[in-house]
């Protein structure tokens, strides 16, 4: 404890249990915490002639004010910081810009690298912290000069998907109390130290989208154009589609017409507006043995050699599957050869690498 005693950590406080059991381990190990809670944007909406400010989920004023309680509670100063401007230009512009160009982006992974890590860690570097913490379920590790991520030992609860993005700077200013715990543990100590958020559940929904519906907000926010459903490759016109941003590769939702289906979200034409559907849940045009990821982020590239063989995740809670990269450096792109097909490879979305546990980098699927 005592070679922790002078160094002063920011805990990221939610309102939830994670964060507050994590902020408890950080007191307990002689760190020097305060809380802090972090305001997004929330969108605004006009009913009934009325304008009112609808809550983003993540920052609600019923969580601030759990936030507050939960550091009462455990005695450690409170503060907030409003992240809305930068909030708006680098996560929900981003959203909506991707789902205009017919790609599905992810916006957790946006948030971590540039707001609610990266954009923490400089604004708590300029208040005189040594760290930032938050409760995501991952583990880093410093191994020699180098920081390394890995799994969190729950595997069900892991979140290094979404870390992934983090270079080595922001990575020796993050803790992860909880990447040794499993969440029950986690909920039976913060009923044993009387935390009122003990059972509050966990909110797996986009933060900034009201309601469960994000069709809406899409609706609301970008341009949205009727075109033809087109059965492939066939060619016969089956309906419309309501504008090609609400459809992702293999998706079958939303697809209505007229009860002849179901049917699948196989391909989009952007030029034409034409979205192209097949019968078939496993029809060969949904599966590919290979994929383009761009913009990528290698959490220690010099410990690499490429063609490198890997475990690659394609999408959030999806299997990870064994792949070759080869990775073109000069142009920050990699060309991802699996050695069995996967279906619905979807543009837009984040690949994640992993050595086993290891988190190796990622990048955004061309």
């Amino acid at each position: 404890m005592k070679k922790n005693k002078n160094k002063k950590v920011l805990m990221a406080v939610s309102g939830g249990v994670d964060s507050a059991v994590a902020a408890k381990f950080l007191i307990d190990a002689g760190y020097q915490v305060s809380g802090i809670f972090l305001n997004f944007w929330k969108e605004s909406l006009v009913e009934d002639n009325f304008k009112k400010v609808v809550d983003n989920k993540c920052c609600s004023l019923e969580s601030q004010n759990d936030a507050k309680k939960v550091c009462l509670s455990l005695g450690i100063p409170f503060y907030t910081y409003n992240f809305s401007k930068v909030f708006k230009k680098e996560v929900v512009d981003n959203f909506l810009s991707e789902y205009q160009a017919g790609r599905t982006p992810n916006p957790c992974v946006i948030c971590n690298k540039k707001v609610k890590i990266g954009g923490l860690i400089e604004y708590a570097k300029s208040l005189g912290f040594n760290y930032v913490a938050t409760g995501h379920y991952a583990k880093i590790k410093k191994v020699g000069n180098n920081y390394r991520m890995f799994k969190a030992l729950d595997k069900n609860k892991d979140q290094s998907y979404f870390l992934y993005s983090l270079d080595q700077k922001q990575l020796s200013h993050l803790l992860l109390p909880l990447s040794d715990i499993k969440k029950e543990k986690v909920r039976q100590i913060a009923k044993k130290i009387s935390l009122l958020v003990a059972e509050k559940s966990d909110s797996q929904e986009i933060c900034f989208i009201p309601g469960k519906h994000h069709n809406d907000f899409l609706k609301r926010h970008i341009k949205l154009k009727k075109g033809n459903i087109v059965l492939w490759p066939e060619g016969k016109i089956l309906g419309q589609h309501q504008g090609l941003s609400f459809y992702t590769i293999g998706q079958r939702r939303g697809i209505d017409v007229g009860g002849t289906g179901p049917y699948y979200a196989a391909k989009f034409d952007t030029l034409n507006n034409i979205l192209y559907v097949v019968k078939n849940f496993n029809d060969p045009i949904l599966y590919n043995k290979k994929m383009f990821v761009k913009n990528i982020n290698w959490i220690n590239a010099k410990l690499l050699k490429f063609p490198l063989k890997a475990k690659v995740v394609i999408r959030y809670r999806h299997k990870p599957v064994t792949c070759i990269i080869d990775y073109d450096k000069k142009n920050n792109i990699a060309k991802v050869d699996f050695f069995r097909k996967q279906r619905a490879i979807t543009s837009g979305q984040s690949a994640v690498f992993y050595n086993s546990n290891e988190v190796l980098g990622g990048g955004i699927i061309v």
